[in-house]
């Protein structure tokens, strides 16, 4: 816990860069306090693997430079999700009839880090999660707030989290996240890749 405490400042100021940098928004602000932990998470494994967690909160060039930077976080691939394989493209995915969400598939060690903590980064420094369809002027269902679970376990740390802070009012309007099986990933083009980190300057 007191770990993840110490990450925040360093997560939230590059939440601040990927504000200047993003798709053709300005990252939602933070909530002014910190939220809280999720009471409900999977503990810390006994052992290094990997695990997978896809994540989608408005244009994934912010989601991904956000999620890239924490310890724990094996690797990171912007994409969509939500579709079809064969609508996977960004020039059908910003028609905004194809299904799909910007998206990260977030792939972590759990020895190190865990689902809910991801959580607490997604919801405290990533998005706006109580933005429908939209985050600031990127407008549409692809830039919607979701979290595609890949089982059981994720989807019960996420929805009570969820529940946990909308019963803690952290934010003044309610959650709109959609908590959805993932049926599908699809990498994004190369260019979209890191985008962040590759623009810094």
């Amino acid at each position: 816990m007191h770990r993840l405490n110490r990450l925040f400042p360093f997560v939230l100021a590059f939440s601040i860069i990927i504000s200047l940098v993003g798709c053709t928004t300005t990252q939602a602000a933070p909530p002014s306090a910190p939220i809280p932990a999720a009471k409900i998470d999977a503990p810390l494994a006994s052992a290094p693997g990997k695990q997978t967690a896809v994540f989608a909160g408005g244009c994934f060039w912010g989601t991904q430079s956000v999620f890239e930077r924490v310890k724990g976080v094996v690797k990171t691939t912007a994409g969509y999700s939500g579709g079809a394989a064969k609508t996977a493209t960004y020039d059908q995915v910003t028609t905004e009839t194809t299904g799909h969400a910007e998206s990260v598939e977030v792939v972590y060690d759990p020895s190190k880090i865990t689902y809910g903590q991801l959580l607490r980064i997604f919801f405290s420094v990533v998005h706006d999660p109580t933005q429908l369809n939209r985050q600031g002027p990127d407008v549409g269902t692809s830039y919607r707030s979701a979290i595609f679970y890949s089982d059981d376990e994720q989807k019960r740390i996420a929805t009570a989290y969820i529940a946990q802070l909308d019963a803690a009012k952290a934010f003044p309007k309610p959650i709109v996240t959609e908590v959805t099986p993932l049926k599908g990933f699809y990498r994004a083009e190369d260019y979209h890749q890191d985008y962040a980190l590759h623009h810094e300057d």
